[in-house]
């Protein structure tokens, strides 16, 4: 919550005009609760238990945020008439909402429609932009009205949605009031309470938890203790126990409302500014807390949340770079959340939880090289995706979990080049995201997920060597693209848009069509530089940068235009080749492209003795390169040694060009599926080492895909 200033003596309204005569309060309010009358039944009770709720002894008189902590929270205004007759807020709304600390509004979809609680929001933030503003969600759902079809739910008022300037004038950007969910599906009422009221002291919501906790094992206690003056009437008895039973009850619902806020608000603070130390501090507390309760006694929500606790510590340890760690814990969440669904086989949200972690097992594995243990996990992923729509069909969020199994086990068999299959991956994903797609087209995210397989295919499509389709498929993706570019400011698009670009060049230069591969290069090219002044220090936009200007001049170098193809190598290897804290490991494949087209272009230009020196450097650099596929950073050190070899033949130094050669061509693994260009660089180095009947099988089955290199 926003710190905010003290209350400050108000004699009249702001906005009340010079000269004119406005009633002043003797008393100031704490807060003014704003309602609308449909929703009174619900407003006299929280009218109620915020004046009759006593602030602990341990916290009044302390200084926060917000000012002293006061004993009581009175008195608390409110309008008791049905305004609907009148123009305007009368004066005596005004002066209340002028001299109010606090805002208190009660949103409920009756609410939202209200003119006059909308009035009273825009009365208060007009003379107090930085005032605080509390909101309790009685029903319906928050910015429901930004979701098209779903204008109905909304229980924000239009003045709760946005922010005011300093002159209190509306603005644009959208406004998040502190929130407490009173509805039956959110926090409960008891912990929405003591959430709006941690708000107003400025205090932490589980100090005040604490604090009311104690305070009721103190009155348990003496309740307890007059108890034992009584035990001749059993009657006394029988009540002392059910009512300390009820209070352990609403002591356990209240302990377990904080975790929950725990792993949900307050994690979902932590996370966006890295707070690592305290988010696995939340966790640490809340598997503290279910430690003594003994997990086999635990209840399906208990379950849930010592499993979400083990969840976040993963996470927590997975970014810290331990990753036996995160391994270890997602496991013992997964066995958690495999117990629930077993209670529970049809518990959508369990299966979503327990997917999650079966997701993240996997992912470890796709990262240390263990594709077949990836694949596995990937595979129970899709089942459990799939059960989650069979039990509710109308449920878009499952379906989009489903697109999202299909493309990672799309990727971990394209890793495997299991090319046929990953294939009917991600056109089942395509498929899958296009229809969600259909029914949200303003749904950034559906679109995101778009480009991305049509990405996805295209790259599989190619290295089956079915060049056309892969060429319609990277066409329809940069036309969304570039649609999406036009008609939306994510710059999410906008960065995507360089590497399909790219993509599509690279697809128009296989097929031997320069002018269209250069045409598309440039626009890569010319998206990158438009893109990076809006944040010069982002790393990934400048390696785009880099890798469409490495390809734009080794194409334009084939298309014979050599004077450009040099201000274009040189543009992207100043980016690649000295790049200032940056991580060497995805910067080191454009430092090899740089050294290996600086090499072609001295070759070209008869400089032999630099063209030597920039071949070497790139087989260096080729060797350095870390990749999870093996088999890629071969052809990769492969491709260096046959440049290295034509670099000492144009030298005159035969044996040498033949030894890198014979090199480059041991590196290749026996019994491997190629990818067009693979095949490319295995004919090439078989070519140079007189072995022509081989080269020759290779090259016609180039020539029946209509495969040609710009190399």
């Amino acid at each position: 919550m926003a710190k905010l200033a003290r209350l400050q003596k108000i004699d009249r309204p702001p906005e009340a005009e010079e000269g004119a005569r406005v009633p002043r309060l003797r008393t100031r309010f704490y807060a003014f609760l704003s309602y609308s009358h449909k929703d009174k039944e619900l407003a006299d009770w929280l009218h109620r238990e915020l004046e009759k709720f006593r602030v602990p002894n341990s916290l009044a008189g302390k200084l926060t945020a917000n000012g002293v902590v006061p004993r009581r929270l009175t008195p608390i205004f409110r309008d008791e008439q049905d305004l609907s007759a009148g123009a305007d807020l009368a004066e005596e709304i005004k002066s209340a909402l002028a001299t109010s600390q606090f805002l208190i509004v009660l949103c409920t979809p009756t609410a939202a429609t209200s003119r006059w609680t909308n009035a009273e929001i825009e009365a208060f933030k007009r003379t107090r932009p930085e005032g605080c503003v509390l909101a309790a969600i009685a029903g319906g759902e928050p910015f429901a009205s930004d979701v098209p079809g779903q204008e109905h739910e909304e229980c924000f008022p239009p003045a709760l949605r946005y922010k005011y300037d300093r002159r209190g004038h509306q603005t644009a950007k959208r406004a998040e009031p502190l929130a407490a969910d009173f509805r039956t599906t959110g926090e409960g009422r008891r912990l929405a309470f003591l959430k709006l009221v941690a708000g107003m002291l400025g205090v932490g919501l589980d100090e005040l938890v604490q604090r009311e906790t104690t305070r009721r094992h103190r009155q348990l206690a003496w309740l307890a203790a007059a108890s034992l003056g009584g035990m001749a009437v059993t009657s006394t008895l029988a009540v002392v126990a059910l009512e300390a039973r009820n209070a352990a009850r609403e002591q356990r619902r209240q302990a377990e409302g904080l975790i929950g806020f725990m792993l949900g608000d307050l994690k979902g603070k932590l996370e966006p500014i890295g707070q690592l130390d305290a988010l696995d501090g939340v966790g640490t507390r809340v598997l503290a807390y279910y430690q003594k309760q003994g997990t086999a006694d635990l209840t399906d929500a208990a379950l849930s949340q010592r499993s979400k606790a083990l969840s976040l510590m993963a996470q927590v340890a997975d970014a810290r770079g331990d990753i036996d760690g995160a391994l270890k814990l997602y496991r013992e969440a997964m066995a958690g959340t495999a117990e629930t669904i077993r209670r529970n086989p049809r518990d959508t949200q369990a299966l979503f939880d327990h997917a999650q972690n079966v997701f993240y097992v996997g992912y470890i594995a796709q990262n240390r090289g263990d594709l077949a243990g990836a694949e596995a996990d990937y595979r129970k992923y899709r089942r459990l995706a799939g059960t989650m729509v069979a039990i509710e069909p109308d449920n878009l969020k499952w379906r989009m979990e489903v697109q999202y199994a299909q493309a990672n086990l799309g990727i971990v068999l394209l890793l495997q080049r299991r090319f046929a299959e990953a294939a009917q991956q991600f056109e089942g994903a395509l498929r899958t995201i296009e229809a969600l797609a259909s029914v949200d087209p303003a749904n950034a995210d559906y679109q995101d997920a778009r480009q991305q397989a049509l990405a996805w295919l295209a790259d599989t499509q190619r290295a089956e060597g079915n060049l056309d389709k892969a060429i319609g498929t990277r066409e329809r993706q940069v036309a969304l693209l570039d649609r999406l570019v036009q008609t939306s400011s994510d710059v999410t698009f906008k960065q995507w848009d360089i590497p399909a670009h790219q993509a599509l060049g690279l697809l128009y230069a296989s097929r031997g069509q320069l002018d269209r591969s250069l045409e598309q290069l440039r626009g890569a090219v010319a998206a990158a530089q438009e893109l990076i002044p809006i944040e010069p220090n982002n790393d990934l936009w400048k390696r785009f940068a880099a890798n469409a200007q490495l390809e734009l001049g080794r194409t334009l170098l084939a298309a014979d235009q050599r004077k450009e193809a040099v201000e274009q190598t040189d543009a992207g290897c100043r980016l690649a080749v000295a790049p200032p804290s940056r991580d060497a490991t995805q910067w080191r494949p454009l430092r090899t492209q740089c050294f290996a087209t600086k090499a072609r272009l001295a070759l070209a230009s008869g400089a032999k003795a630099e063209a030597l020196g920039f071949a070497e450097q790139s087989l260096i650099s080729a060797r350095a390169e870390q990749s999870a596929d093996a088999i890629t950073k071969r052809y990769s050190v492969a491709a260096a040694y046959r440049l290295l070899g034509n670099a000492r033949g144009a030298t005159g130094d035969r044996a040498g060009a033949r030894t890198a050669w014979s090199r480059g061509l041991s590196l290749l693994p026996a019994n491997t599926v190629e990818r067009p260009w693979e095949m490319y660089e295995h004919a090439q180095l078989l070519g140079s080492l007189d072995r022509a009947a081989e080269a020759g099988s290779l090259n016609e089955r180039l020539r029946a895909i209509g495969y040609k290199s710009v190399t």
